[in-house]
């Protein structure tokens, strides 16, 4: 005789209002003991929490995005005959422990994939864009649900074989997906190659070297952010005709204006940044210059041009584990003031690590900003699909002619880097002259 049966979160230590980030079954599916139903993701690591129970899902009561603890219903399970007793439903110390070692086994397939994968040669057409990318298949189980890894058999994917994307190495349904095409990609540029008679870049193999023959050597995994980023910037490097320009701005009277108003504030006010003046007179400039605040269109057979009538500037912020972007969401609606908390309040969250995607996404246009640690000029990388990126360095006192002597002026130099296939040298030329007009003379942003 069946029985309905209510399967709850069992103790999971002192972790609380967890995410949901995946659930793994749906109604009508069978499910056996200890088989996972759903997968919570606490800033730690993940966990898969097992059924009790052997049945059939009569109804789901959490979706993904929602929040439980300990005693939160899960689902209706219908059971047949007998209930599985003998089943053990796991204790606070077993979930909280399962915790641990899922972070600390992904970062131990990390650091065993660094020192030990060999490096495959790959040219541009080859690279993969997926974030986080691994070069070759490790012996450390690769971390999935049991639903990622029955999608993965179904398409005939060697799951060890999938670059995971997801928090501490954890392989998604997307990434399964993003595999199967980057091969499929990679499938079609090699016989695109030799109809055309090599038409590739040719390059020679990546070199394999024992470094450990020459010295002492230490290695260490790359940190996530490293991976995505890295695999990002060498897709946009190779795919996108950059073009750099260098300009310089005279910012004598907006540092004096800057310091007067931070002293006016005191010490219980916000600090105004030179970064927040960067971003206000860049909206100004993107105003001027539309074609800077856009993006190609997605679709191959009909090339466009998609204009954005809003202005969401991303900025570089340095963390312990590398650069991230977070983005100012509609600066041209925003005052100076109000950017230069945000910008605050964002660089401190991805110091932690705990910005979002929502932080991170809808960027229109980028800025560089090393001021803070020095240099005289760079070449920034394009975050795609944005056409232009801002290369801010530090500032410096330099002669200047103001036509009967020299001056001392205090001169930001400014590079911007832009997509060949959208702008023009003259067309970036003219957005340099413009945002050093209006940093010189930060009146003109009102007009």
């Amino acid at each position: 005789m069946s029985e309905i049966r209510e399967i709850c979160v069992p103790d999971i230590g002192d972790f609380k209002d967890v995410p949901v980030i995946e659930v793994l079954v749906k109604p009508g599916d069978s499910v056996r003991a200890e088989e996972s139903i759903l997968t919570l993701e606490s800033d730690k690591a993940t966990l898969d929490v097992p059924c009790p129970l052997s049945g059939i899902v009569e109804s789901l009561m959490v979706n993904v995005g929602d929040r439980v603890s300990k005693g939160s219903a899960i689902l209706r399970l219908k059971t047949a005959g007998e209930v599985q007793s003998g089943i053990p439903v796991p204790s606070k110390a077993t979930v909280a422990a399962s915790f641990e070692q899922q972070a600390s086994a992904a970062a131990t397939a990390a650091a065993t994939a660094a020192a030990t994968a060999p490096r495959p040669a790959q040219s541009p057409s080859a690279m993969p864009s997926a974030p986080g990318q691994l070069a070759a298949k490790t012996t450390v189980k690769p971390h999935a649900s049991p639903s990622v890894r029955r999608y993965a058999r179904e398409l005939g994917v060697d799951i060890g074989k999938v670059a995971p994307s997801g928090k501490h190495g954890r392989i998604l349904h997307d990434d399964v997906q993003r595999y199967v095409k980057d091969t499929m990609t990679r499938l079609e540029a090699v016989g695109q190659v030799s109809v055309s008679g090599g038409g590739g870049l040719d390059l020679l193999p990546w070199p394999k070297v024992d470094f450990a023959k020459f010295g002492e050597i230490e290695v260490k995994p790359l940190s996530r952010i490293k991976k995505i980023s890295g695999q990002n910037l060498g897709r946009n490097w190779v795919l996108i005709p950059h073009v750099t320009n260098f300009d310089e701005a005279d910012i004598t009277e907006l540092e004096a204006f800057r310091v007067r108003l931070n002293q006016e504030a005191g010490k219980e006010g916000s600090k105004l940044t030179m970064l927040a003046f960067l971003i206000k007179a860049a909206v100004a400039t993107l105003k001027a210059y539309p074609e800077f605040n856009s993006s190609l269109g997605t679709d191959p057979g009909e090339p466009t041009l998609v204009l954005k009538r809003y202005y969401h500037i991303g900025f570089a912020a340095d963390t312990p584990n590398g650069l991230v972007v977070p983005v100012i969401r509609d600066a041209d609606q925003k005052g100076v003031r109000e950017i230069a908390a945000e910008c605050g309040e964002l660089a401190r969250k991805a110091r932690e690590g705990k910005l979002g995607p929502a932080d991170m996404s809808g960027g229109t246009f980028t800025i560089s900003s090393l001021g803070g640690i020095g240099g005289t000029g760079f070449t920034p990388i394009i975050n795609a699909p944005e056409v232009a990126i801002l290369g801010v360095t530090r500032a410096q006192m330099k002669p200047v002619w103001d036509g009967n002597t020299f001056v001392p002026r205090l001169v930001l130099p400014l590079s911007l880097s832009w997509d060949h296939r959208v702008v023009d040298g003259a067309a970036a030329a003219r957005f340099l002259v413009h945002l050093a007009g209006l940093l010189a003379d930060f009146r003109r942003v009102m007009l």
